[in-house]
């Protein structure tokens, strides 16, 4: 697995329209109407980050949620970023 170059990730982006390319991580912000939800949301992330092994960075601040990807072992943004993208967009808020 490589490092996809600005192009490629450009490209993946129109795939994942709630997502953004920002300083090397592709990341999504998430509002809630109440903080256990928030909380509820980050442990169906955990969920499909385990059976995907690739793990998010989740920043929580009360009602708000930011996910942020990248991938470590390429040092940059990968597929894995964009299938695990994909899969939390599937999830219900």
């Amino acid at each position: 697995m490589n490092a996809l170059d600005e192009k490629e990730i450009l490209d993946n982006l129109s795939k994942v329209s709630k997502w953004v390319h920002n300083n090397g991580y592709l990341e999504r912000e998430i509002e809630f109407s109440k903080y256990l939800d928030s909380i509820e949301f980050i442990n169906k992330v955990a969920i499909i980050a385990e059976k995907q092994d690739h793990h998010p960075k989740l920043t929580s601040n009360f009602k708000s949620l930011l996910i942020q990807l990248t991938t470590h072992d390429v040092k940059g943004i990968s597929q894995k970023d964009f299938q695990l993208a994909k899969a939390i967009d599937t999830l219900k808020l």
